[in-house]
This record gives C-alpha cells, structure tokens and sequence, in this order.
C-alpha cells in the first residue's frame, strides 16, 4: 500500500483519508511497533522523525507520510535529531511486496547502485532506467538515485554510531564517491557533521574499538525476535569447513561482490531491542553494505512479528507454538545460488544426510580460504574453504556426486544454465516468474522452486505441504496431514503460509 508523500497543509481534513489516519493514531500513540513502517514527515518543522519520536505531536495538516527516509528527504525534511528515524529496523513492505518498486529497494540495499549505477540496476530488473525510474519516483515518491543516495547515509550513520573505523574509511564503505561528498551528504540528511554523530551516539549503541581488522556493528531486529530459532536452523544445517555453529553463534564464510569474507553472528540487545551483532573480516570495505543487507534477510530482521503472531496465533492448532515462539522468522540466505545447491540437495533426504553431501561437495569443490595473517572472528579457525560455485559444480559435480543418476543430473543442469544466466535466482527475481523458471527444469518439482522462493526472494506466503516433516508437524499439532488437507486449512493462514510453515517444522523437530 502506498502511503501518500504530497504535504496535507491545506487540505479540509486529512483524517477522511483512512490510512492517514491509521498512521495519525500510531503517531500519536507514540507506537513503537511501526518504527521503520513509514516515516512522518513535520512540514512546519522541516523534520522527519520515527511514529514513536517523543516530540509533541503536530497537527494532522502539518503532517505528511512516506514509505522512506528518501522520499521525506526529497520534500525538503531533515532527520529529527532527537529520535533518529532510520536508527530501526527496517520495513517489512519490502519482502511483502513483489512488485518493481519493492525489487529495485531490495537490490538497492544491497549496494547495486553503487557498484553498477541505475542503469546497472534496471538492467537486473529487465526495465529501462526511465522507465524504473518513472515507477519508483511514482510509487515511493523519491527515484533510485535519491534511494541510494539515503541509503549510503544510513549506512555511514550506522558506521559512524557503532564502529570506530575512521571518518574516510566509513564514507568508502558507505558507498560514498569521496570524503567530501560523505561530509556533505551528512551535514544535508542529519544536520550534524559525522564527528558531531559520532559523539553524540549513545554508548550501548557503540562496539569496542579494534585494531585486528574485523569490523563490528549491530543491526537491530523487529521485536519480538525468536533468533534461537533462526540459529537451531543454522546449526542443523551447517556444513563442515564452511560454516560452524556453536549455540547461539554462527560463523562461516562468504563470497562478496569484492572477494571472500569471513563473518561471526549472534544475538544481541534486549527483548525490547532485539539485534544480531556482526563481526566480518572483509576483502574491502564496500562489502560492508551487501554483507548488512545479506544478515538482515538471512534473519529475516525486518519481519512484522506482532501482525503475523497475532494472525497464526488466532488458529487454535497453532496458538501454543505462537505463543511458545514468540517473533518466530523465516530464515532467509546469504547466498542464493549456494541456496539452489542446498535446495537441491536436500529433495527427498533427511537434513543430516544433506548435509553430509553438501559438506562432501564442499571439501572437494569448494575455494580454499586465503586468510593470510589476518585474523578472523572469534571461532573462525576451523573454517577452510567457500561454499562451491556454480562454475565448480557445472564442471566438476558429475565426478564429485553422490546418488540417484537424474538428480545429479538436474544439479549439474542448474549449475550450467547459472553460469550462463539462463537461469537467475536472485533476491530481486519476480516471484512466481523465479518459481515458473525452476519447475520448467527437468528434475525440478514445486518443493524444491517453493523453498526457493520463500529463502531467496523471502516470499511470506509459501506453504510446503508436500514436505514430509511440515506434514508431521502438522499431525503432531492436531491438524490434517494430507497435502489436499493442508492446502486448504492453509488459507486461513494467508499472507504468512510461509511463517505456518515454520512453526510445522518446529512441531515437527520438537517431535524428535
């Protein structure tokens, strides 16, 4: 839904509007819960702030509504001082929706503007850059110059109040074009220079200073946030000599657009400010940008937990897992072509014995980690190499795989048509086009392209009922166990099938 960014000064009566006035009332109730949602731009204070900004409230025809901290910016507002608007989690709109402006904000937070321009960017999206830009200016009232442009400020904004890394090497890993340009960028969105950020940032918000190279930082979740669930997840998926998970603790390593990176995860903050905290040794800094994007959607931080509890939670089969896993999130990835292989690997088999191939494909396929004599994060030593590429598959897997002929078959098939980008999984992918795409391969049914979907472009609203395990989750809770049974009980749950889905694989678990 769009929220509309013309100011309201002037208009008889700006509470008709229905969704003005929903966002009003959270306003004015100072709710927390939609931080991130939408931005509240004041015109006659020339600000924007976050709807739980303690500043008074201002009349409702002072008052306009954005979708983003750019569009607010594009109306001439400056960030309020006082709460600090784009200090939150992000908005879940952008995993919602599917549409071309949700996919370019997906992409843009992961740095593609910077590395390859607008034209770059709607060259991913199959559009012209006019035309992309005529929609997401319509649609989000700033174009993608002006997103990324808030979006590089955001992220030195967030360098700057959690990390010690000098003003220069921040403005590089931001994405900024020169130092000069980083000044003046935030002198113009916060009103402050980045020393006055800086100092004023508050001191839980800051992490240790280091000199060892590894950059730390934490991003903020949703509240509530089930980030055990999400490193269970982790854990019983790990795959040896890529990644290791010990409690609440996940490391592994990772390709990035400029080169390998080795990262270290675990959770952070308070029920009230829940975080995941990150330590990366990266290849270069301007890593940093896709690296947060990656985490945010690997632990689905931006998820609307309160809606989608208080929706499932409403089905009496589902209330007490709910209400045992509060804030529970579908895990999301790194990596979406490793997410094929995963996907792919794991048909028909138990996790365990995919992740005994996948380990196996990785020790004979998979980079050998150069680390030098940098160190890495704290539990990073036994990790040797990175996760096979497609290349790597394509070439050598029919030699290297294990087990019926046709799967092998398909794997190397997919691997093949990546490299040559007959086929694209990635992030930004429409999702029933990803979807059609997958099953036209050979060897490829609905399971395998549905969990596709739900990890790689975080589709809310996908529902396995052929999975063996959800089904026996779903028996274990009461419910029907055939896939006709459980397709229809599953539009109750609609738009969170996907979040039904987990908590059937939680039974299921639990069970065990």
């Amino acid at each position: 839904m769009t929220i509309t960014a013309a100011p309201r000064t002037g208009t008889p009566d700006p509470l008709a509007d229905p969704v003005f006035a929903e966002r009003y009332r959270a306003m004015q109730a100072r709710d927390a819960r939609f931080d991130g949602q939408f931005i509240t731009g004041v015109h006659s204070t020339g600000i924007y702030c976050r709807p739980s900004c303690p500043a008074v409230t201002p009349k409702p025809g002072n008052v306009s509504f954005y979708l983003t901290a750019a569009a607010a910016h594009e109306a001439g507002l400056r960030a309020c001082k006082r709460c600090l608007p784009d200090a939150v989690p992000g908005s879940p709109e952008w995993d919602l929706r599917d549409d071309l402006a949700a996919r370019a904000m997906r992409l843009i937070a992961d740095g593609v503007v910077e590395r390859e321009g607008v034209p770059g960017l709607a060259a991913h999206l199959g559009y012209t850059p006019r035309h992309l830009t005529r929609v997401v200016t319509a649609e989000l009232g700033v174009g993608p110059l002006g997103l990324a442009r808030a979006h590089r400020a955001q992220t030195a904004r967030a360098l700057l109040t959690s990390t010690d890394l000098p003003a220069a090497d921040v403005a590089f890993a931001a994405g900024f074009g020169s130092v000069r340009q980083f000044n003046d960028t935030i002198r113009e969105v916060y009103e402050r220079t980045p020393r006055e950020l800086r100092l004023t940032a508050r001191s839980s918000d800051r992490r240790e200073p280091s000199d060892d190279g590894i950059v730390r930082l934490r991003l903020p979740a949703r509240a509530p946030f089930d980030a055990g669930g999400v490193f269970a997840w982790l854990a019983a998926r790990a795959v040896d000599g890529v990644e290791i998970a010990t409690g609440d603790r996940f490391v592994r390593t990772l390709r990035l657009p400029g080169g390998a990176a080795v990262v270290g995860l675990e959770p952070g903050g308070d029920a009230h400010a829940p975080a995941i905290e990150v330590e990366a040794r990266l290849a270069s800094l301007t890593d940093l940008p896709p690296l947060v994007a990656r985490v945010r959607r690997l632990f689905d931080l931006d998820a609307d937990a309160i809606a989608i509890d208080a929706a499932l939670g409403a089905d009496p089969a589902l209330a007490a897992s709910v209400a045992a896993h509060p804030g529970l999130r579908v895990p999301g990835c790194l990596d979406p072509h490793e997410l094929v292989f995963r996907a792919l690997v794991g048909q028909q088999i138990s996790v365990k014995a995919a992740r005994t191939t996948l380990s196996r494909l990785a020790a004979e396929l998979g980079e050998p980690l150069a680390t030098g004599d940098r160190p890495g994060p704290a539990g990073s030593e036994a990790l040797l190499r990175l996760f096979p590429t497609a290349s790597a598959i394509a070439e050598h897997g029919t030699d290297v795989l294990r087990g019926p002929a046709s799967r092998i078959r398909t794997i190397v098939d997919v691997a093949t048509r990546l490299v040559t980008s007959e086929l694209v999984v990635s992030a930004d992918r429409d999702r029933d086009e990803l979807v059609r795409d997958l099953v036209a391969i050979p060897g490829i049914g609905r399971w395998t392209a549905g969990y596709v979907a739900m990890r790689v472009t975080r589709a809310p609203d996908v529902l396995l009922t052929s999975d063996l395990a959800l089904r026996a989750g779903a028996e274990r809770l009461g419910l029907p166990g055939t896939v006709a049974e459980l397709d229809a009980l599953g539009t109750d749950w609609a738009p969170w099938r996907s979040y039904a889905s987990m908590h059937l694989w939680r039974a299921a678990a639990e069970e065990i």
